[in-house]
């Protein structure tokens, strides 16, 4: 089923893909040609803002090393934030549910 919010371009091996959420609209794809052809469209057609690239959104950060072609998404600063609503600062951690540091693989 696709989702109505989500929106995709392919053109040979290069994707973009845009998604929708109220007002923010994070555009990620993997060629830089392309997101920038894409961006320009989009001004056009729509009032809109760059805010160039995206630390966060819906509260899960997102970290990346460039050197290590490496993406990360991390939900850390909301855990401490339901812990704290609950008065659970001080519990200990648990085991996670994935083996930290497993590396996926595109046919994963």
């Amino acid at each position: 089923m696709d989702d109505q919010c989500v929106y995709k371009k392919v053109s040979g091996s290069s994707v973009v893909f845009l998604i929708l959420y109220v007002d923010d609209i994070p555009i990620i794809g993997n060629d830089i040609g392309m997101l920038s052809s894409v961006k320009p469209w989009l001004t056009k057609s729509f009032s809109m803002k760059d805010f160039g690239e995206a630390s966060y959104i819906l509260g899960i950060k997102i970290y990346r090393d460039r050197s290590q072609r490496i993406i990360g998404l991390s939900q850390s600063l909301y855990i401490d934030k339901v812990l704290k609503r609950f008065h659970m600062e001080q519990s200990k951690k648990g085991l996670l549910p994935v083996r930290h540091g497993l590396h996926l693989s595109k046919n994963m």
